[in-house]
């Protein structure tokens, strides 16, 4: 006799079947805030490098949190593009909504998770602009499809069809490939200068420690947080 079909999961269902941290893809190493730096660089590095060489998928992805004119939030998913003592960069177009936002109220918030370590970095601060040559510089060494999707342009515009993205695309990609350091004069680098960041590192006792920096006028102040 045939089986009725089983019904889907429903998202509850899904959920209750989920573990975080699981020990099959995740190591949580200890992490002691005493033998910290005295700055928050050095210890995203160090972290960073830690990130990748434990596998973790896309470490270089990052939430990039900013706010409305009307004071409402946004977020979204930004690739990394370096972290400095300038501040840490990522890069738009001036005239995508976060490029638009930013100008309006330059002040954002940055949120790495590497879940094959148990670890978050949370950053917030001021954004500036850099130089419109650094800007290009850093279109420029990225791939083709970079810079071809730069020269699409239109971000965060209203599209009539994926038929129209396609052929503006082909053209892109084209010009791209034609003039590898073609301008693209809304392509904005930014830089965020953090007055605060925060580590997470998780604990499977839930005892999980998060050290702030917290910028002063003498230098950082470091302090622990309850988790």
């Amino acid at each position: 006799m045939r089986q009725p079909p089983r019904p889907e999961p429903t998202l509850h269902d899904l959920l209750t079947t989920l573990r975080v941290w699981s020990p099959d893809a995740t190591t949580l190493p200890a992490f002691d805030p005493d033998t910290a730096p005295a700055e928050p660089l050095p210890l995203f590095t160090a972290w960073f490098a830690e990130a990748v060489a434990a596998g973790q998928a896309e470490p270089h992805t990052m939430s990039l949190a900013t706010s409305a004119v009307d004071g409402l939030p946004d977020v979204r998913t930004v690739m990394l593009h370096g972290a400095d003592a300038d501040g840490w960069s990522f890069a738009s177009h001036s005239g995508s909504r976060k490029g638009r936002q930013l100008a309006a109220r330059p002040y954002a918030a940055l949120g790495f998770y590497w879940p094959a370590l148990g670890r978050q970095v949370r950053l917030r601060g001021p954004v500036e602009s850099a130089s419109s040559t650094e800007a290009q510089a850093d279109l420029h060494a990225r791939s083709t499809g970079a810079l071809a999707a730069a020269l699409t342009g239109r971000q965060s515009e209203v599209l009539g069809s994926l038929s129209e993205l396609a052929s503006v695309s082909r053209a892109a990609w084209e010009r791209a490939q034609r003039e590898p350091d073609a301008p693209s004069p809304t392509w904005t680098l930014y830089r965020l200068r953090p007055a605060e960041a925060e580590f997470f590192q998780g604990d499977a006792q839930r005892r999980h420690v998060r050290l702030k920096y917290r910028r002063t006028d003498t230098g950082w102040l470091r302090e622990l947080l309850w988790p």
